[in-house]
């Protein structure tokens, strides 16, 4: 019997108002960068993933635990980054999670 796939690993790097999750691998880094404006509102404003790892959902994993951060420690987002905001539109039930 195989584990079941978790998923890429994803760690979270912050210092001072700046932060971002990101993914390393062999064949490059997927990241999604934010600011911190206040405990209470983050700005999402960039994700990045290179060609190499691009159709595997490390976007959406990065994204996954940004909106489980925010779940847990009670900020909103601001879908300043394209990519957030159009799956933001695409799930209606992560409304509450964000502050457009």
């Amino acid at each position: 019997m195989t584990a079941p796939d978790t998923g890429p690993a994803v760690r979270k790097e912050i210092d001072g108002s700046r932060g971002r999750y990101v993914i390393e691998t062999e064949e490059g880094t997927a990241e999604l960068t934010v600011s911190i404006l206040s405990p209470t509102l983050v700005i999402a404003d960039h994700t990045s993933v290179p060609r190499a790892l691009e159709g595997r959902g490390y976007a959406r994993a990065l994204l996954e635990h940004l909106l489980e951060d925010a779940r847990r420690d009670g900020f909103r987002i601001v879908p300043l980054c394209p990519f957030v905001n159009a799956q933001r539109a695409r799930h209606p039930e992560w409304e509450p999670l964000f502050s457009t």
